[in-house]
């Protein structure tokens, strides 16, 4: 899990930094409501869901409506312990 939130770290893309803040999230419930130690804890799956989406406009030419649409998504992060 620490080599990922390396890799995050140092990705220019828009998106390293909602994932990585939701798998240290993820890590911190971990630790908090099930007492597992945080290196013993490895990403199993993360999914990324289509949110709601906010549907706004503006005004175009000769009075018609352009619609906007905002997006949002759903981050998803599965942990489990290390066996053995």
């Amino acid at each position: 899990m620490d080599e990922a939130l390396d890799l995050l770290r140092f990705t220019n893309k828009a998106a390293a930094k909602p994932v990585a803040k939701a798998i240290e999230s993820a890590a911190a419930n971990a630790e908090e409501s099930y007492g597992l130690s945080r290196g013993d804890l490895y990403i199993a799956q993360i999914i990324a869901d289509g949110g709601p989406t906010l549907k706004r406009g503006r005004p175009g030419a000769r009075g018609r409506f352009k619609p906007i649409l905002k997006r949002s998504t759903h981050i998803t992060v599965v942990l489990e312990e290390i066996e053995g």
